[in-house]
């Protein structure tokens, strides 16, 4: 494991976000489109998260997400944020808030 400077993380924009909608994404067996609201926006993640989650069960979920990534595109769609997750070769788990936090809370 290789160190980061606390600079270079607090370079990230670490926030909670309420997910609204979830697709899936024709052509891939793995992909979600995800639309995530921010408090003052909302921002679209493609994930590879539908082996672990049914879309219906993703709206309304709490989650923690990066938002100052460059957009990357994806099969045909743009990646705006990134879901945080802990995941190994069984499981994944989104990262949420033990606490009902609004969209758009700062993590810090």
């Amino acid at each position: 494991m290789s160190l980061v400077e606390f600079d270079a993380f607090q370079k990230l924009d670490l926030r909670v976000g309420n997910i609204k909608e979830v697709y899936p994404i024709e052509g891939s067996r793995k992909l979600l489109k995800v639309i995530i609201d921010l408090g003052d926006s909302q921002k679209q993640a493609i994930a590879g998260i539908s082996k672990y989650y049914n879309a219906q069960d993703l709206v309304g979920k709490r989650v923690i997400v990066v938002t100052n990534l460059v957009p990357k595109p994806i099969m045909g769609y743009v990646s705006e944020v990134m879901l945080l997750a802990a995941f190994n070769e069984a499981n994944l788990s989104l990262l949420t808030t033990d606490k009902d936090m609004p969209p758009g809370t700062k993590i810090s």
